[in-house]
């Protein structure tokens, strides 16, 4: 079986098919495991952000790599107090590359949702929401 027509479906089977659903699913286990074993410094210093390094000022995404170690070490309640949409981005990444598999294997018919550019302008409303949020209670990290 070679699974569903290509370009017809979403994702799409053309950008590279079970080589690169394989790829992606070792990059983000690669991941994990390096996340796993580091340990973020905590503090203002040990930013990676361009703009707190250059304003002082986290941004929207701030946090998000801290987040994704403590979730990496089961550490629940320190990644949503390092961001609290990491668990939540985390679980829609899993749940895509699981549809992605299944919709190459057949078992699956995804189309391409219709209006996904309003789907990722609300991923982007909610993360500005959030960071204005957290800036105004003082809850961003360092």
């Amino acid at each position: 079986m070679t699974g569903p027509p290509r370009g017809s479906f979403w994702p799409p089977a053309a950008s590279g098919g079970w080589a690169a659903f394989a790829l992606a699913g070792a990059s983000g286990l690669a991941g994990v495991v390096v996340l796993h074993f580091w340990v973020p410094a905590e503090g203002a210093g040990s930013s990676w952000c361009l703009l707190n390094r250059v304003f002082g000022q986290p941004c929207p995404g701030c946090g998000m790599t801290r987040a994704f170690a403590h979730l990496a070490k089961w550490e629940w309640h320190a990644a949503l107090r390092s961001h609290p949409l990491a668990p939540v981005l985390a679980a829609e990444v899993g749940l895509l590359w699981m549809a992605w598999g299944a919709t190459l294997a057949g078992l699956l018919r995804l189309r391409r949702p219709a209006r996904l550019e309003l789907a990722l302008l609300g991923h982007l409303a909610v993360l500005v929401a959030l960071w204005l949020g957290r800036l105004a209670t003082g809850t961003l990290p360092p």
